[in-house]
């Protein structure tokens, strides 16, 4: 008993930590480096095996079946429930990621006592760094029955002690282009539904709802483009909501799970009358990126537009909805709606004014010679009032004919002859 707490004091302790460098907003992306440093402490000369560095990532689904379930899975086909019992459990697995470094010790480790290495007291720092994969990566989720998830794990091993680790996650994304043409155009959805049945109708309620485009980033207000009418005779109130669809997959199996995570109320509309949404905004929240690129895990949005009926099963139309991570660098989401809209070429909006504009033609450039004289009214002379002060002043008004210039294209080609006006005088 003696020689076991002698053994045990003289364990000498050591403090195992592990820090990754500041990555990009987000996370890292496929191809990126990911690097930081381990550090160790020693109270006293530490002997050691080894210490390893494991970067992992995956994708795992799991779920139980209930036994109802699972007894039908196996009245079908006994091979297809495995595991037989009420508690049978399908699990998925996706790699995505696996990397192995050795900071210290022998690859690979000698046996026995052979290859130990004597730390010497005081503070280590083994800086580390691995690339991850080029191809895209799936991005860091955790959900209703599964996960996708990235690691880095460092393992001291010492003689006749446990294995001392520290494990650290960091985030992947996939980045989703929202400028992508797919996603910046619109969708537009409409339904109508009777209200009652048999021959006890109350009337229709239609409901068509537009949005400018399909792909949006965090933190963006969707703008929605509604029409509500209501031919029934109940007060029926519109509403919307982002929805998020988690879908896992698993032998054979599906598992679905949907949740609301932003919603807006409209106005009550009331029987025979009509309500419009030119824009009526809802804000998303900070949610995970769409994944469409994960074989066993797949999250979705929708952007549902429907109608709160007393007594009646609600009128709802679905809008797809992808949340991706770059944002719209469009000059004006309603501009590209509007060009889409109208089949526009709108390229000419990128160019740009020059600084000092020419100055429009003269009238005189424009206009002969001839053409001019015989629009002319001849106008007495004027009279030199240093001659004749006795004279009545007199004010003599022009026809304003040639200013401004009658539009190029209002020109008539066949002028009639304009009859002669004589001065208007006005005593002064």
């Amino acid at each position: 008993m003696a020689a076991e707490e002698s053994s045990s004091s003289s364990v000498v302790k050591a403090q195992l930590a592990l820090s990754l460098s500041e990555a990009a907003a987000g996370g890292y992306s496929g191809g990126e480096t990911v690097s930081g440093r381990v550090v160790l402490e020693a109270a006293a000369p530490l002997p050691l095996r080894a210490l390893r560095l494991e970067a992992t990532g995956r994708a795992r689904a799991a779920w139980g079946e209930g036994a109802a379930a699972v007894a039908a899975a196996a009245a079908a086909s006994p091979s297809a429930a495995a595991g037989g019992g009420p508690g049978a459990r399908l699990e998925a697995e996706v790699p995505y990621l696996d990397v192995r470094q050795r900071l210290l010790g022998q690859d690979p480790r000698p046996a026995g006592d052979e290859g130990l290495i004597l730390l010497e007291a005081g503070k280590h720092e083994y800086p580390f760094s691995f690339q991850l994969p080029q191809q895209p990566l799936a991005t860091s989720f955790t959900g209703k029955y599964g996960n996708i998830q990235y690691c880095v794990k460092a393992t001291l091993e010492r003689p006749m002690v446990p294995d001392q680790t520290v494990k650290r996650e960091f985030q992947v994304i996939s980045h989703i282009d929202v400028n992508s043409p797919v996603l910046l155009s619109p969708v537009r959805r409409s339904q109508e539904k009777m209200i009652g049945c048999w021959f006890f109708t109350s009337g229709p309620v239609s409901l068509s709802a537009k949005i400018e485009r399909k792909g949006y980033c965090n933190g963006e207000a969707i703008p929605i483009y509604a029409e509500i009418e209501n031919c029934s005779s109940r007060l029926i109130v519109p509403k919307a909501a982002i929805f998020q669809t988690q879908t896992y997959l698993a032998s054979g199996k599906t598992k679905t799970f949907r949740q609301m995570v932003a919603n807006v109320r409209g106005n009550h509309v009331a029987s025979g009358s009509t309500d419009t949404w030119n824009g009526k905004t809802l804000k998303i929240p900070p949610v995970t990126p769409s994944i469409l690129d994960c074989c066993i895990i797949r999250v979705e949005y929708s952007l549902a537009v429907y109608i709160h009926i007393p007594g009646a099963k609600k009128l709802m139309l679905e809008l797809p909805l992808v949340i991706g991570t770059i944002p719209c660098t469009a000059f004006s989401s309603r501009n590209s709606s509007l060009a889409s809209q109208f089949n526009m070429d709108m390229s000419w909006l990128a160019l740009s004014m020059p600084e000092h504009p020419e100055a429009p033609p003269n009238y005189a450039d424009i206009v002969s010679e001839e053409e001019f004289s015989r629009h002319v009214t001849a106008y007495p002379q004027l009279i030199d009032c240093n001659e004749e002060l006795c004279c009545p002043m007199l004010a003599y008004i022009q026809e304003f004919r040639f200013q401004p210039p009658p539009l190029y294209s209002e020109i008539d080609p066949h002028p009639t002859e304009v009859e002669d006006r004589q001065p208007v005088s006005i005593m002064a």
